[in-house]
C-alpha cells in the first residue's frame, strides 16, 4: 500500500473486502457447524390418539416437542410422515429454516393441518432447548391472559332446529363451567338440520349420503331466511355459516344487525373452501353493520394479503393448526392489526395441544386480538394422558398464560401408552 494511486487504493480495499468476506464466510460456517452439533432432529413420529393426528419431534438431546392436528382429520397421519426427511438431521430450533422448506408444499385446509402440526412441535422444542415458554421466542407477552370462546358444536350434544332449539343451546353453552364471554352457534349451511326444519328452504339440491362436508348451498327461500333469523333471534347470536349467496349474506347480515351479534363467519367461502374470494366478501362486508369474520380455511400469509388489503372482512379467524403454525398466524395478525382488522382464532377440534399453542399465540398478538375458539378433551381420557395445564384451564372465560418451557405441557407416557393404537406403539420409544 505505498502507492496510494486511486488504482492501487481500489484494489487493496477490494483485496481487503475479498479477505474479510472469505473470513466472514469461514465464521459463520463454523457457528453453523457448532449449532447443527447442538440438537438435531433424529425422527420425526405421527399417532392417531383418540382421533387427533399427533406429532412427535426427537431429538438427540432427548427432548421431544408435540403438534397437534384437528381431530376431524385422522387421515393426515401419511401427510405428516411425507415431511421426514426435510427435517432429518436439522436444527429443530431453526424454525425459520425448516419451515422455508417445507411450508411451499402444504395447501388450504385439510392439507397445511401437517406442516402447521410440525411448526407447534418445533416450537415446543425450541423453547424447551432454550428454557424458556414459546412466547418469549416469539417476542414476548402482549397479553397476560387470554380469552376462549365456547363452539356448541364441542360444547353440547344437540343439534338445534328450531328458534327454541337455538335459545335452549345458547343458554346451555353460556352456562358451561368455563363461564365463555363469546359463544358461536352453527347456523344456515353450517347446520343442514335448521334447514331441513323448513320445507324447501333454499333453491338447489339436498346432498345426502356420504359427501365432502358442506355441499349444500344455494339461494335461500323466503321462509328459509325468515327461519334462520328467528334463529338468531332467539339465540341472541349467531357465526359459522357457509354457502350463501351474495344477495342472501347481505339480507341476513343486515336482518340480524339489532342483535349486535360478534360475527357472522364464513357467509360466503369456509370450511374445505381453496380460496377466500376476498371481492365477494367485501361486498357483503360494505353492505351491512354486522360484523363478516372468515379465514379457518385458509393456508399461509399470502393467501390473506387480498382479505387484509383490500379490507374484505372485519375479523380474521385463521387456525393455528391450518394455517402454517402459531408464528405464520401471529404475522397474519400484526398485518391485519396495520389495516384496522380484528382477529379471532378459529379452533374447535384441535386438542389440547392446540390450546396450548392458542394461549402462547394469543400472549403475543396484537392488540386487535379477540378471543380464540376453545378445544376441549375429546375423549375426554385426553384430560388424564396431558400433563402441565392448569386445572381448571379456564377462569371466569379466560386463561392465564403459563411461563414453562415450550408449550408447557407434555404427556403422561404411562397413561397415554395405553391409548395408543397398535400401529402406533412405538410413538414414545
Amino acid at each position: 500500500m505505498g502507492n496510494w494511486t486511486r488504482r492501487g487504493f481500489v484494489g487493496a480495499g477490494l483485496a481487503a473486502a475479498t479477505a474479510l468476506s472469505a473470513q466472514a464466510g469461514q465464521m459463520m460456517a463454523g457457528e453453523r457447524r457448532t449449532g447443527n452439533g447442538a440438537i438435531k432432529i433424529t425422527d420425526l413420529r405421527c399417532a392417531i390418539i383418540g382421533r387427533n393426528p399427533t406429532v412427535r419431534i426427537v431429538t438427540d438431546q432427548g427432548i421431544s416437542g408435540y403438534g397437534q392436528a384437528e381431530s376431524a382429520k385422522p387421515y393426515l397421519k401419511p401427510m405428516v410422515l411425507f415431511y421426514k426427511e426435510y427435517l432429518i438431521g436439522e436444527d429443530p430450533t431453526d424454525v425459520n429454516r425448516i419451515m422455508l422448506k417445507i411450508r411451499r408444499m402444504g395447501a388450504m385446509k385439510p392439507w397445511g393441518a401437517a406442516v402447521s402440526a410440525i411448526e407447534i412441535a418445533l416450537w415446543d422444542v425450541a423453547g424447551q432447548a432454550a428454557g424458556q415458554p414459546v412466547y418469549k421466542l416469539l417476542g414476548g407477552k402482549i397479553h397476560d391472559r387470554v380469552r376462549p370462546y365456547g363452539n356448541s358444536e364441542n360444547n353440547s350434544k344437540m343439534t338445534p332446529r328450531t328458534p327454541q332449539d337455538y335459545g335452549e343451546l345458547a343458554s346451555e353453552v353460556k352456562s358451561a363451567k368455563e363461564g365463555y364471554t363469546l359463544i358461536k352457534l352453527p347456523v344456515g349451511f353450517h347446520n343442514d338440520a335448521m334447514l331441513e326444519a323448513v320445507p324447501d328452504a333454499w333453491y338447489g339440491q339436498h346432498w345426502t349420503g356420504r359427501m365432502p362436508p358442506y355441499m349444500d348451498r344455494g339461494m335461500l327461500t323466503q321462509p328459509g331466511i325468515d327461519h334462520v333469523v328467528a334463529c338468531v333471534e332467539a339465540a341472541k347470536k349467531a357465526a359459522g355459516t357457509d354457502g350463501w349467496t351474495v344477495k342472501d349474506a347481505i339480507r341476513f347480515a343486515r336482518a340480524v344487525e339489532p342483535y349486535d351479534v360478534a360475527w357472522l363467519e364464513d357467509l360466503i367461502t369456509g370450511d374445505y373452501t381453496p380460496y377466500p374470494n376476498a371481492q365477494v366478501f367485501k361486498e357483503v362486508t360494505q353492505s351491512t353493520s354486522t360484523r363478516i369474520h372468515t379465514g379457518e380455511e385458509i393456508y399461509l400469509r399470502e393467501n390473506f394479503k387480498d382479505l387484509i388489503e383490500t379490507q374484505a372482512v372485519n375479523v380474521l379467524g385463521p387456525d393455528p393448526e391450518d394455517v402454517g403454525g402459531i408464528a405464520e398466524l401471529k404475522w397474519i395478525a400484526e398485518y391485519a392489526n396495520l389495516h384496522g382488522i380484528q382477529v379471532a382464532p378459529h379452533g374447535i377440534f384441535d386438542g389440547l395441544f392446540g390450546v396450548a399453542a392458542q394461549v402462547h399465540l394469543g400472549a403475543v398478538c396484537p392488540q386487535n386480538y379477540i378471543a380464540f375458539e376453545y378445544a376441549k378433551a375429546q375423549p375426554e381420557w385426553w384430560s388424564d394422558i396431558v400433563e402441565g395445564l392448569p386445572d381448571p384451564i379456564v377462569k371466569n372465560g379466560f386463561i392465564d398464560v403459563w411461563d414453562k418451557p415450550g408449550l408447557g405441557i407434555t404427556f403422561n407416557v404411562t397413561a397415554a401408552k395405553a391409548r395408543l393404537r397398535d400401529e402406533d406403539r412405538g410413538f414414545f420409544d
